[in-house]
């Protein structure tokens, strides 16, 4: 009698546990990655009272930001005839869009406590929360 086949699919893929325990994992390094960046921008003269900078407003924003990059990175893997292709042009133009309400708040200041300083911080933690979603989403969710 054959041996049963213990390489099927289900068993190759991440299982659900797995992925939550590494994109909390992640969640954690960026949201402490982050905290450096607030405390660094507040020594440097970002108002204390930013909300952005405030460890309750940025830490449920980097979980999501990094669970909305898995998700996307799900749907380009899925769908795109070529994904490793779509992602090298997909991930650069999406964190340089993610700047775009930074820009607009460096302009407009329509958060008060806005400062340059502030804004850039800001745009730091994006970068952060990116160079940790990519390396996750490659790990979890490989393509070609």
């Amino acid at each position: 009698m054959p041996a049963p086949d213990t390489a099927s699919p289900a068993s190759s893929s991440p299982t659900r546990l797995r992925t939550v325990a590494i994109i909390a994992a992640g969640a954690t390094i960026a949201i402490l990655a982050n905290l450096v960046i607030a405390t660094m921008a507040h020594a440097a003269g970002a108002a204390s009272d930013f909300s952005p900078l405030q460890v309750f407003v940025y830490a449920p924003f980097t979980l999501v930001g990094l669970i909305a990059a898995y998700r996307g990175w799900l749907i380009v893997r899925r769908r795109a005839r070529h994904p490793a292709a779509v992602l090298r042009i997909l991930v650069p133009v999406l964190t340089v869009l993610s700047f775009a309400p930074d820009t607009i708040l460096a302009i407009a200041g329509f958060i008060p406590g806005a400062s340059l300083t502030a804004v850039i911080a800001l745009g730091l933690m994006h970068l952060v929360v990116v160079a940790i979603a990519v390396p996750i989403c490659a790990k979890l969710a490989p393509v070609r």
